[in-house]
């Protein structure tokens, strides 16, 4: 048996033998699946399913399985991604001021919770801002933006993403809208934390916004980013409930747990391929 499992996540129109082919394919090529979820969305006639599977001893390489998916894909007209969880994806984390969310990602990486490699930090303020996060030797990128030099520094974020082959961006209360040009870049691979439970209060101080209509509950969403502000493909949410006694302050304060855990998830169910696009609404198979 191979080391490490492979993840087969795939989406394809809806129609009959979809399970059957997949299962027969991955048994004919030494494979034994370790786990399966599957959805048939009604409304779309989209069919999704992640599978998570080990190499027996004398199995295909996993080159020959790609190749072998990629026939069947080919026949049921299918998306797919297919990959050894040996190889984790590369992850650059963006950060503002408010560091609680980098930390929070930092600790759970360090202890082993999110499989990925930090390719780098990057901020729009100096270290000193952060400096109650231990950033160890990870590498840090100060780039300062204001209206001037803002579509430059977005450039420069590019690059660095080009350059070391980054798979993921992750807005960790990176207080910036990012242009249409890089939103586009990034599409499906860059994950913001609104700190509110979107579709509701978008936009700056949402929190405060939230006291001003005496909402009972608050909470943080996470999205991929698009064009759009705060309009993509929700991932995770979390609510936690308040009362008429709190006020700006301690909503912020209590958001801030919630935003921490939801978007450990929504970056954990990325890592995973737990994810799948469904037009502007996500399949999330969780554990």
């Amino acid at each position: 048996m191979s080391d490490s499992p492979m993840i087969l996540a795939l989406s394809c129109p809806d129609r009959p033998g979809i399970v059957a082919a997949v299962s027969t394919l991955l048994a004919e090529a030494g494979c034994n699946i370790r786990d399966a979820q599957q959805f048939d969305d009604l409304e779309t006639g989209r069919f999704f399913m992640r599978v998570v599977f080990d190499r027996l001893e004398g199995a295909r390489r996993a080159a020959e399985i790609q190749a072998l998916v990629g026939e069947l894909a080919t026949r049921f007209g299918m998306t797919f991604t297919l990959r050894d969880t040996a190889a984790r994806k590369r992850v650059m984390l963006l950060v503002s001021k408010f560091d609680h969310c980098l930390a929070d990602l930092l600790y759970r990486w360090r202890i082993g919770e999110l499989p990925m490699e930090i390719t780098g930090i990057v901020s729009n303020h100096d270290r000193q801002h952060i400096a109650s996060t231990d950033l160890g030797d990870l590498p840090f990128h100060h780039l300062p933006v204001d209206r001037q030099n803002k579509m430059e520094q977005e450039g420069e974020v590019w690059r660095l993403v080009q350059e070391t082959q980054t798979d993921l961006v992750v807005l960790a209360r990176y207080m910036q809208i990012l242009s249409d040009d890089l939103s586009a870049k990034l599409s499906g691979r860059c994950i913001n934390i609104h700190h509110s439970f979107l579709p509701g209060f978008k936009g700056a101080k949402p929190y405060h916004q939230a006291h001003e209509r005496g909402v009972k509950l608050i909470g943080a969403t996470a999205h991929y980013v698009t064009s759009d502000l705060d309009e993509g493909p929700i991932i995770e949410q979390d609510v936690e409930r308040i009362s008429h006694r709190d006020m700006p302050d301690d909503l912020v304060r209590k958001g801030r747990d919630i935003e921490r855990r939801v978007l450990a998830r929504a970056v954990r169910y990325h890592l995973e391929d737990r994810v799948l696009r469904n037009g502007r609404k996500t399949v999330v198979f969780t554990d």
